[in-house]
């Protein structure tokens, strides 16, 4: 082969590749809550697995953070939120349709080794020193007030004010509060059981049935995606028995199909 052949060849080569590349159907994205990490990490490889040439590519961020970037005009295929009141406006402004809850979770207080002899219940949280808590745009910092008020009748009118008298912090998702309490920077804080599951550096402290709050996680596909079918394969992953199982052992509760 000439010079001129080979290098046309190569030419046509990496034209080639470069159209490969850009194949719509080679990469999907996946927008999920901070506290998804995990599970949907694991479930990315299964994803990955039975979809030879597919690449994931996930963003995992505060939930009210991904909904402001969608409504900027991010490119997603999936998103998946740790509550509903955020996918709920999504889909009233048809940025996602048909969103479905496929997991549930319960916020804890974690609490630094250094604490864990003084935080044993809800109501020793304002003895702590310095608390941490999610800000109220993101779902386990809404979360965290909620908590806060519902506790009133059983542990004062103040309660709240108590707490967020102790507040030093309010951070954009729940893997920086966590973070926070793991590197000493606060004693406390709230986030949920999945974050805290394996965790042998910190306490945990559970939140009594009648004062938490449900945590509930759906997910939809958003509007205007060129992937549909990798969309809805990836959807129907995550409430499968194998999405099932890697979503309890992070430490979420599903229920049977």
């Amino acid at each position: 082969m000439s010079a001129f052949g080979r290098w046309w060849a190569a030419v046509l080569l990496l034209i080639a590749l470069g159209c490969s590349r850009a194949e719509p159907d080679r990469e999907l994205v996946i927008f999920a809550a901070a506290s998804l990490r995990e599970a949907f990490t694991a479930l990315g490889k299964d994803f990955e697995r039975t979809h030879p040439g597919v690449e994931l590519r996930f963003n995992f961020a505060g939930t009210g953070e991904l909904r402001t970037q969608l409504e900027h005009g991010a490119v997603a295929d999936v998103f998946a939120s740790a509550d509903s009141l955020h996918m709920q406006e999504l889909e009233r402004a048809r940025r996602v349709s048909s969103p479905v809850v496929f997991a549930r979770n319960e916020p804890v207080i974690v609490v630094s080794k250094d604490a864990t002899g003084t935080i044993q219940s809800l109501a020793d949280l304002p003895r702590a020193e310095r608390i941490v808590i999610g800000t109220p745009e993101v779902p386990i910092g809404r979360y965290a007030l909620q908590i806060f008020d519902r506790a009133a009748p059983t542990l004062g009118r103040d309660f709240r004010a108590r707490v967020e008298a102790k507040v030093v912090s309010r951070e954009l998702n729940v893997r920086q509060v966590l973070a926070k309490v793991r590197l000493g920077e606060a004693q406390a804080g709230i986030v949920y059981r999945s974050d805290v599951a394996g965790l042998s550096d910190v306490g945990v402290v559970g939140i009594p049935a009648e004062i938490n709050v449900v945590a509930e996680y759906p997910q939809a596909i958003v509007s205007g995606t060129s992937r549909p079918s990798l969309a809805r394969d990836f959807t129907e992953l995550v409430v499968s028995e194998v999405g099932r199982r890697a979503l309890t052992n992070a430490g979420f509760s599903v229920r049977a199909r």
